[in-house]
């Protein structure tokens, strides 16, 4: 689907209808299996499959107290988990927080590297998640925490929306 609206040229700007549809039913049938199941970790379901499933809760931008609880399950599992999925939801949801991110996973709507909390230890937490650490180029492109009201501002149709997501 990603791959169609971006051919139509109607993937920018926001949160498209069709996309939220596809997570929404997603993180439903992920609900049921976890109700069935607990949270898929790596010994339950497999590699591929947890991995899958987390996929499903990175992208339920639109149900961000789902995306909440399932980190609180991935640390409860933390040794059966990926922990660069770890790393990459916590980030995701300081973000949409309009908090620092501790990893240095997601950018700023303008591209560069959304603010961090603490951009001297980046690399040494990156490490401890299973995650490359940034070269040179990529650490100039962490954004000072102070510019975060600023970032928040350049995209007024994505920062309203993240902000609702956020609660």
């Amino acid at each position: 689907m990603r791959e169609k609206l971006l051919q139509r040229g109607e993937l920018h700007g926001g949160y498209h209808v069709e996309m939220e549809t596809i997570h929404r039913r997603n993180a439903k049938r992920l609900r049921e299996i976890i109700a069935e199941i607990g949270y898929p970790t790596i010994s339950k379901v497999g590699e591929a499959a947890s991995n899958s499933a987390w996929l499903i809760v990175q992208h339920a931008i639109g149900e961000p107290q789902f995306m909440q609880d399932c980190y609180q399950l991935l640390l409860d599992n933390i040794m059966d988990i990926n922990l660069a999925n770890l790393a990459y939801l916590h980030d995701r949801i300081q973000v949409f927080k309009s908090k620092p991110q501790r990893y240095g996973t997601q950018l700023s709507s303008c591209g560069s590297i959304y603010p961090m909390e603490d951009k001297n230890a980046i690399n040494s937490l990156r490490s401890t998640m299973n995650l490359l650490p940034l070269n040179p180029k990529e650490m100039n492109k962490i954004e000072d925490v102070k510019r975060i009201p600023f970032l928040d501002q350049e995209n007024d149709t994505y920062n309203e929306w993240r902000k609702k997501l956020a609660g």
